[in-house]
């Protein structure tokens, strides 16, 4: 699989997009001015206690208070809570722990009365982001992630990835790290530092030692709330999470963003430091790799399914729930053709886990595939289903089909789900209309349904602009078209059109086709 990053900077934003062999999996958009991104490490004050929920309300700076669960507190709370302490007196002057007198650990099934108290001062992590009329949610149980590590204090544990099968090579890491990690830090040794040689090992360890060293310098000030150590911006965070052999291109339209990547490229990987490109020209960046032209047709209600000869999403958003409910088209009947039913929702599966990645869509989410009587078929979907999820780095949990035919799932969520608008100001009259580039998608779906049944001249009639769009160039729409179905479509300006209305015909003049938009 072939993977380019697109990074654009604009409007005081950052769009990251990530394309796989071409297609739009993943779109991330960042503010310059975003202060409470996950992975954050902030010192916060307890607000107020909430015994019934088991939680805390805690003041991070921002408009509403974060929400700490007795949960989301730790075994080493007691530890981290006398750490502050002892920063803030001056007693604890170095960010080693090897000295460190560690507290007892919490109970598990404790309350939240018995630890903490109002207007104690804690030191947190955000682990998910503001969403809606939500406060962030937070975590005191810290852990600083690197590119083969994740170190976190006031543990000694080293643990290994379960992905890593390899008993030696097991041994072989568990000893590594045993003899380079700090005193009083816990490991875990993520998958891809499999095979990695003692230097990557050791500089990733370093790297993140001094974050924890930049942590203890801001913690020192004494200023509550306030944010003592930032993630990494999100491109250098995906890069970290998800470069490996398969990315061929990290193309960017800032210079120095560029240079920032460059240097990051040449810390985890300094052999493919020239994939990195700065792009410099008038066609905005994520126009000339299609980005844009994909977020139109993979955002709103209906959604396409690729290669399905007509069948389509139609994804619903409530207040409680996602519904994602999968339509055959006019071309199935899974009553008489049964293998073609698992085929269509095998690539309507394909399409839902690009779905969920893309829209960062999350909580529980309710899938209604085309029905399938043969139980067989019905487990060799769900197995494909959620080999297509295991690409998703966002938790999930998938049930088996129900009696019904439903499968559920929830996916976590820890940023607002992305919405972008597909609908435009509608030139000819008021109210709204699906964005052209999104119409003649449906109309090219349509038309090669038809053209795969009529036999004889086809004319397609449709708006003075419309035409001109579909025949612009040597290469046009136009011409794809003849180029593929082997068929030539005679396009037909019509003035009394509506701007978006066609209507497909045969050379009997009977209407094949129609949509007045």
């Amino acid at each position: 699989m072939k993977k380019e990053l697109i990074i654009s900077h604009e409007d005081e934003s950052t769009k990251i997009a990530l394309l796989e062999d071409g297609r739009l999996f993943e779109l991330h958009e960042e503010e310059d001015q975003n202060d409470f991104v996950v992975g954050d490490l902030f010192l916060g004050k307890v607000k107020k206690l909430a015994p019934n929920l088991n939680a805390a309300f805690v003041n991070i700076g921002y408009d509403k208070d974060a929400f700490l669960h007795y949960q989301d507190l730790g075994p080493d709370f007691l530890s981290y809570q006398k750490f502050i302490k002892d920063t803030f007196s001056k007693k604890q002057q170095t960010t080693g722990l090897k000295n460190f007198d560690l507290q007892k650990e919490i109970d598990k099934n404790g309350t939240i009365d018995k630890v903490l108290s109002k207007e104690d001062v804690v030191l947190l992590q955000i682990t998910k982001e503001p969403i809606s009329t939500k406060g962030p949610r937070i975590s005191t149980q810290i852990s600083l992630t690197g590119r083969f590590l994740v170190l976190i204090p006031f543990d000694n544990k080293v643990s290994i990835s379960k992905k890593i099968a390899n008993p030696e090579e097991k041994n072989r890491l568990r000893t590594l790290i045993e003899s380079i990690k700090p005193e009083g830090f816990g490991v875990i040794i993520r998958t891809v530092a499999e095979g990695k040689k003692v230097a990557e090992l050791h500089n990733d360890m370093n790297s993140l030692i001094d974050k924890w060293e930049i942590a203890f310098k801001n913690i020192q000030k004494n200023k509550v709330p306030s944010k003592v150590l930032s993630e990494e911006d999100k491109a250098s965070a995906i890069l970290r999470d998800n470069f490996n052999a398969d990315f061929v291109s990290i193309i960017c339209d800032d210079e120095q963003l560029t240079n920032d990547m460059s240097n990051y490229i040449e810390l985890i990987a300094p052999e493919r430091k020239n994939i990195v490109q700065f792009y410099d020209s008038h066609i905005p960046l994520l126009e000339y790799y299609n980005v844009e032209k994909q977020l139109k047709q993979s955002f709103g209600k209906h959604v396409n399914i690729p290669s399905s000869k007509g069948a389509y999403l139609v994804i619903e958003h409530t207040e409680a729930l996602h519904v994602v409910d999968v339509n055959s088209g006019p071309n199935i009947n899974s009553a008489t053709n049964k293998e073609h039913a698992l085929f269509v929702n095998k690539m309507a599966a394909t399409e839902i886990a690009r779905q969920l990645r893309l829209r960062d869509m999350g909580g529980i989410i309710v899938i209604d595939f085309i029905d399938m009587t043969n139980p067989d078929h019905r487990r060799e979907l769900h197995e494909h289903f959620k080999n297509e999820m295991d690409k998703d780095k966002a938790k999930h949990k998938i049930l088996p089909p129900s009696k019904f035919g439903l499968i559920q799932m929830t996916r976590q969520r820890v940023r607002p789900e992305k919405y972008i608008e597909t609908k435009e100001e509608n030139p000819n009259a008021d109210g709204e209309i699906l964005a052209p580039i999104v119409v003649v998608e449906k109309m090219g779906e349509k038309i090669r349904n038809i053209l795969t049944v009529e036999k004889g001249k086809l004319f397609l009639h449709v708006h003075p602009f419309v035409q001109a769009f579909l025949t612009k160039g040597f290469y046009s729409i136009q011409m794809k078209w003849f180029f593929k179905y082997k068929k030539w479509v005679t396009i037909i300006p019509r003035d009394s059109y509506k701007y978006l209305e066609y209507k497909l015909y045969n050379a009997n003049k009977e209407e094949l086709m129609s949509d007045s938009n």
